[in-house]
């Protein structure tokens, strides 16, 4: 089975639709074989679309974006952010594209290829990231670390992960490295980690 952080997946690529829901927005988005959470938006991700601190007006980095769902919906939600998505699978920033392309928001949004922070430039407001916790704490300790470099003075790192499955730990990363840590929401056995810089 191979992992949905692969930079070039070898299955086969199917294309289907899934559609996201909450109190706020509904649309729906393409999706494929190969990447994480393929038939649905994730738990974790929808926690960690609920409790963000993201505001308007803003510069955002979502980091590892899969096929787009946490900067789509943050584009829909606020008129004046610009997003930046970023993933190292080459199928997820494809299908990236063409949700971002879907929902006419080539103007706001911006998709690149990136192994981590390799590819990105310029500094954020907010980074959000749902870790690649199965590949490794080395993988998810490393992405918080160069988070702290690509956010502009007073900006926030916004991290979901379950927090007796790892969370704690990641937790205590980001305290070890901005110097603060707070819980924005808890839901599930998720919990979103904020740190400012």
């Amino acid at each position: 089975m191979e992992h949905y952080f692969t930079e070039k997946p070898k299955s086969k690529k199917i294309i289907n639709e899934i559609e996201f829901q909450d109190q706020d927005l509904s649309f729906s988005l393409l999706s494929a074989s190969g990447l994480f959470s393929k038939d649905k938006v994730d738990l974790g991700t929808k926690v960690l679309l609920k409790y963000n601190n993201v505001t308007d007006n803003s510069r955002v980095l979502d980091l590892g974006c899969g096929y787009g769902i946490v900067g789509i919906y943050l584009a829909k939600k606020f008129q004046n952010i610009k997003v930046v998505m970023s993933d190292i699978n080459e199928r997820a920033v494809e299908i990236a594209k063409l949700n971002v392309k879907k929902h006419n928001l080539s103007d706001r949004i911006k998709v690149v290829k990136s192994d981590g922070f390799n590819e990105i430039n310029g500094t954020f407001d907010y980074i959000l990231l749902n870790p690649p916790q199965t590949a490794g704490k080395d993988v998810c300790f490393k992405l918080i670390e160069g988070s702290f470099d690509h956010l502009k003075e007073g900006g926030y790192l916004n991290l979901v992960a379950r927090h007796k499955k790892g969370g704690a730990t990641l937790m205590e990363k980001m305290n070890e490295v901005f110097n603060n840590v707070q819980v924005l929401g808890k839901k599930s056995g998720f919990r979103v980690y904020a740190s400012k810089r």
